[in-house]
């Protein structure tokens, strides 16, 4: 049987072919083109929202602003943010632009924080939706007629079936698995032998544990391509992934408010960072502090304006995920780098800023240590206390105690040296950390549970 790493050089040399084709026109246009299309479409898209969103209307007169005062892109930077707060705020159809009734489909996110955030779309809105999914399974090696094992949740999370209609409108037929079931996913793939699945990537690693658990050999099966997104993927948990599936990992970035997946996708020619599909996503770049603009090539929040959107037009909103952008190579348009982390999920342990993909970095690199952890923040004697909880893989628990030990010694200095905090690390048996079924919950922070010491 062929290795690990031939086996994804010869899927890449085979979708080679495609290269340099695109799924649509506009996705091979110049900088020039592409940024007089951007102006038309925010022209249209800061009009649509203040003549239809009364709660964006007064947003836009409180800042001073109306939309003819743009006359340039660079002047995007003088209108007001949007947030989840004023999704939550307008609960549930508040921010819409068209009548319910011209609503043709909703999604709505848990709500486990607070009220749920509600999105709509009109025909149109789905139409663009599928269109851009199109791209985006295209550029990461798509083909028509490949077959797609999609395992993101369906029903109000957007994941399953904007990929579902995504795949389909690209031509290829799609097992609808939806998530869980890790024993089912496992029958289906090496009975139906799809080409391509889609995933979180904390679940693509429990997809393997449970292709291992039945006996087989994770990177021996159908699998070419996952297309992965949902949450954050760092580099080293791509290569555990690639290297234990045997196929290339591609990454998708997008979120509700703002379409579903497809606002940006990684190109299999390069993988080197989602590209923005800006002819219908316009990025920003902002200090998170002071919300400031900061130029392409800083480190900071990236903020989207929608430019197509008819039912849920999203002006300057707000993401919180932390990341810069880069300049296009596979297309034109531009790229986002890793994300960070985002600045609402940044833990402050006395002092020090933590986002967990450090910690994740550090997990993934020790040999002796399973892709899966748990960061718990407690404060029991008003002082924080930062607990990594991970697990040994079979082949390391197998050398005892000894083995354990020492994997702790590393992690634990590794976190000193690297981040700056003293962190408690504890080494449990394999397979005891909770699996994924679809988005992992990688922090407990139980500082306001934790009762104050007497």
């Amino acid at each position: 049987m062929e290795n690990k790493e031939s086996k994804s050089k010869a899927f890449r040399q085979a979708s080679g072919q495609a290269f340099g084709r695109t799924w649509e026109p506009v996705e091979s246009a110049s900088r020039e083109e592409l940024a007089a299309l951007q102006l038309q479409r925010l022209r249209w898209s800061l009009n649509h929202a203040y003549t239809r969103v009364a709660p964006l209307r007064r947003k836009f007169e409180a800042a001073g602003v109306q939309p003819a005062d743009l006359k340039t892109l660079a002047d995007l930077g003088r209108f007001p943010f949007t947030t989840k707060d004023d999704l939550r705020e307008t609960y549930p159809f508040g921010l819409f632009a068209v009548p319910r009734e011209s609503i043709a489909r909703l999604h709505a996110s848990s709500g486990t924080t607070g009220k749920p955030t509600v999105v709509g779309y009109t025909q149109a809105d789905l139409d663009m939706w599928a269109n851009v999914m199109a791209r985006s399974i295209f550029a990461a090696g798509g083909r028509p007629g490949d077959l797609v094992h999609n395992i993101y949740g369906y029903g109000l999370f957007t994941g399953g079936l904007g990929f579902h209609y995504g795949a389909e409108r690209l031509g290829c037929a799609v097992v609808p698995t939806s998530g869980g079931q890790t024993e089912k996913q496992v029958q289906l793939i090496a009975d139906f032998k799809p080409r391509i699945v889609c995933s979180t990537p904390s679940y693509l690693l429990t997809l393997a544990d449970g292709l291992a658990e039945q006996g087989i050999d994770p990177a021996s099966t159908s699998l070419k391509l996952a297309l992965a997104g949902g949450e954050p993927c760092t580099r080293e948990m791509r290569a555990v992934i690639e290297a234990r599936l045997g196929l290339n990992v591609v990454e998708c970035y997008g979120l509700s408010e703002i379409i579903g997946p497809g606002v940006a996708m990684e190109c299999l020619e390069t993988k080197d960072g989602p590209t923005i599909w800006e002819d219908h996503f316009y990025p920003e770049i902002i200090d998170p502090a002071s919300g400031e603009a900061l130029p392409d090539g800083a480190f900071g929040e990236l903020v989207i304006t929608s430019l197509t959107k008819e039912a849920l037009p999203m002006i300057r909103y707000r993401t919180r995920d932390l990341t810069r952008l880069l300049p296009g190579t596979a297309r034109p348009m531009r790229r986002l780098d890793k994300l960070a982390g985002r600045s609402d999920d940044m833990l402050i342990i006395r002092g020090v800023n933590v986002f967990p993909s450090q910690i994740e970095e550090l997990v993934m690199k020790s040999p002796a240590l399973a892709p899966h952890y748990v960061i718990r923040v407690t404060r029991p004697q008003h002082l924080d206390d930062l607990q990594v909880q991970v697990e040994l893989r079979p082949d390391a628990a197998a050398s005892g105690e000894a083995a354990r030990q020492q994997a702790a010694a590393e992690l634990q200095h590794h976190i000193k040296s690297s981040i700056g905090i003293s962190a408690r690390v504890c080494v449990m048996p394999a397979a005891s950390i909770e699996r994924s079924a679809g988005k992992a919950q990688r922090v407990v922070d139980e500082r306001e549970k934790t009762p104050p010491a007497r």
